[in-house]
């Protein structure tokens, strides 16, 4: 299982080992609405999903599930990420890469799910972001801890930073 969003440092499920990882051809974006972990129908949350970009490699952490808790997992990953994320088989490489590339899943919003807000300037992600609340906290802290845990496992992304700094800064009002 590869995660690029919340599953970077909030798994919420049983794994056997993790490690730092990434995919190839696709970047992370802040283009997936959120009507209810990170905002509410009326004012939906930014969160993170991947779009297509042949050139791009995105970082984040991948996951070894024992088989016997696999169905389980997934079934409770298919909830968590039921707003318009879909299962994709992507492979996986590693930091350390003894472990070599494996075959793994990844969920990812595209384009015409009914929650995919797409694109929008840095600004407006950060002031949208800075606003919002859901089940799961504020989308400020799903930003800010996913900035902070990409930083910590050394794969961080400019996108992510970006939005960061401007929640972080003392004058952008948002």
């Amino acid at each position: 299982m590869f995660g690029y969003g919340s599953l970077v440092w909030r798994p919420d499920f049983d794994f056997v080992d993790r490690a730092p990882a990434t995919i190839r051809g696709f970047a992370r974006r802040f283009w997936q609405g959120s009507p209810d972990h990170r905002g509410a129908p009326d004012a939906p949350g930014r969160v993170a999903t991947l779009v297509p970009d042949p050139s791009a490699l995105c970082g984040g952490m991948a996951y070894r599930v024992a088989a016997d808790v696999w169905d389980a997992v997934l079934e409770a990953l298919d909830a968590r990420e039921s707003g318009g994320f879909e299962r994709h088989d992507v492979e996986i490489g590693f930091l350390d890469r003894a472990r070599g590339p494996v075959r793994g899943l990844v969920y990812l919003a595209a384009e015409g799910n009914p929650n995919f807000l797409g694109p929008a300037s840095v600004a407006e992600i950060a002031a949208q972001a800075r606003r919002c609340r859901g089940m799961s906290g504020t989308n400020l802290e799903y930003v800010l801890r996913l900035a902070e845990s990409l930083d910590a496992i050394g794969l961080p992304d400019p996108h992510v930073e970006d939005i960061a700094a401007l929640l972080e800064a003392s004058d952008f009002a948002g």
